[in-house]
């Protein structure tokens, strides 16, 4: 009679079995979870919240965090009362929280971040405005047929008056200029 060894060294390993050629080898851990993009945006929300709520707490200022997935972006917004301070003129502090936002979360997550942050509504109300900026334009274009060049903007000012005028038949848009003083310029098709 024998013993059976059930030692660790005596486990069969991967080195050990035979493969035949041209066949796969199973693989012996299971599979990686499948990519998922709106999960990392997810993510990407969590650690700006981590970020905003810190930031939130030293400034001694009160608001909530809503976090969403817009237009293949991260969106949070910090929506309260007393919040002035954040947006800044302009937006001017916005976009520079912002910016030190999607640094914080690159530095979390080691990608590039395109999040989205709003404060009190402002960007909102922007979003709007600069709709009915780029329709007005578009529909002066298409009364005149001349181009009509608007005044400087963020990209992200940029991007909404592009996708009003692109609503608008008979005209188009391009961007010009170099930062900060790009623009765009409405042309009739």
């Amino acid at each position: 009679m024998s013993e059976t060894d059930t030692s660790p060294e005596s486990a069969i390993s991967a080195e050990s079995v035979p493969v035949e050629p041209g066949t796969a080898t199973p693989p012996l851990s299971p599979a990686a979870p499948a990519h998922d993009p709106v999960r990392d945006l997810e993510q990407e929300g969590e650690y700006a919240a981590d970020y905003l709520e810190a930031l939130l707490d030293i400034l001694d200022l009160d608001g909530d965090l809503d976090l969403d997935v817009e237009g293949g972006r991260a969106a949070v917004a910090i929506v309260g009362s007393g919040l002035d301070i954040l947006v800044g003129d302009d937006g001017e502090t916005l976009d520079a929280l912002q910016d030190l936002t999607r640094l914080a979360v690159q530095q979390q997550s080691g990608a590039r971040s395109r999040l989205m942050l709003d404060v009190a509504g402002h960007r909102a109300r922007r979003r709007v405005k600069l709709s009915e900026i780029g329709t007005a334009a578009a529909n002066r274009v298409v009364d005149s047929g001349k181009a009509e060049r608007l005044s400087p903007m963020s990209p992200f000012e940029r991007k909404v008056v592009h996708d009003a005028v692109a609503a608008v038949e008979g005209v188009h848009s391009e961007s010009e200029g170099e930062e900060p003083q790009r623009r765009v310029v409405v042309l009739p098709d």
